[in-house]
């Protein structure tokens, strides 16, 4: 073999593999997202698409480089469990999961696959995590509000409703957050004048008897405090606030579009958007224990002008003047 040949054929042989190992796909990386509400929810959507878009503006193509499933339980405890349980045989490479019932069972379940959380009121006290600055364990994200921000509903639903003299609050009290926001609008109710009084969410007929019951009264109003059985059961509470001509304050603005009076709260949109950043740094070899857990940077006041018409109700301008949407 004369020497040209040689180099020539020494050459493609080293050039070969390399040319070959470059044109192998990326590694294929799974995310799972576990959802409170329905995946045709529209606010779910809206959250889905500002998850993926701040993904793949990170390098993240999906069908490329990782894929994204999805999984909603729409407050089913059952569904959870098997959801998780699969979840955890099948070992993902990050689980994002909204809402303090999902996140619980998820940590209970596993204490190694990387999880993202998002709209979850109290993490610390609830066991999840260490410290808001140094989570600690295989789990970080976003909290839903602090506690205070309980005793903002009530302070909304005197400034909008003035005559409420006691007020129903809806609440979880399976979950850590259903009884700290309690106990937040409890501490601040004296000072404002209302008695309130506990409602634990648990089925449609459960919330229908006790609204039937506290219909009875006079100046009543409703607060329905963050978990994901509120969520799910959110059209039948507006349903019955209307029917019983009860001035409502809800936590999130999904509730408002549909119907109901007022709401105030974090963007959850904008909290899909910041998780998925935390899903990319995570994907690229940051661990979720030196991750901080950080606080909403957004809020909305959300009124519905129709709703208080149909109440009886004069918003006042300085209420109007502060609201980030008014629906006519």
């Amino acid at each position: 073999m004369r020497r040209r040949d040689f180099i020539t054929f020494f050459g493609g042989a080293v050039a070969w593999p390399l040319t070959a190992r470059a044109q192998q796909p990326e590694r294929m990386r799974r995310i799972v997202m576990l959802l409170t509400l329905a995946t045709d929810d529209p606010e779910t959507i809206a959250g889905i698409t500002a998850f993926r878009q701040r993904l793949q503006q990170s390098g993240w193509d999906e069908g490329r480089n990782v894929q994204i499933e999805y999984r909603s339980a729409e407050g089913d405890v059952d569904r959870i469990r098997k959801y998780i349980a699969e979840l955890v045989e099948r070992a993902p490479d990050v689980i994002f999961a909204l809402g303090t019932a999902n996140v619980g069972q998820l940590i209970r379940a596993t204490h190694t696959v990387p999880i993202v959380f998002a709209y979850v009121a109290d993490p610390v006290g609830a066991g999840f995590i260490e410290s808001l600055a140094r989570p600690g364990g295989n789990a970080t994200g976003f909290i839903q509000f602090e506690y205070g921000l309980s005793a903002k509903w009530l302070e909304l639903l005197k400034e909008i409703a003035p005559g409420v003299t006691h007020a129903a609050i809806f609440r979880d009290p399976a979950i850590s957050s259903g009884i700290g926001q309690w106990g937040a609008i409890q501490t601040a109710a004296p000072s404002l004048g209302v008695e309130v009084s506990p409602v634990d969410v648990r089925d449609a007929r459960d919330i229908e008897r006790a609204v039937a019951t506290f219909a009875r009264s006079p100046n009543g109003g409703l607060i329905v405090t963050g978990s994901a059985l509120a969520a799910v059961h959110g059209d039948a509470i507006i349903a019955l606030a209307s029917r019983y001509k009860l001035p409502a304050v809800y936590f999130l603005r999904r509730f408002v579009f549909r119907g109901g009076l007022l709401s105030y709260g974090p963007d959850i949109i904008d909290q899909y958007r910041r998780a998925a950043g935390y899903v990319d740094r995570i994907l690229k070899g940051e661990k979720p224990a030196g991750l901080p857990v950080q606080a909403p940077t957004k809020y909305e006041l959300v009124i519905n002008l129709k709703t208080a018409k149909a109440l009886g109700l004069t918003v006042p301008a300085s209420l109007l003047a502060r609201a980030d949407q008014v629906i006519e």
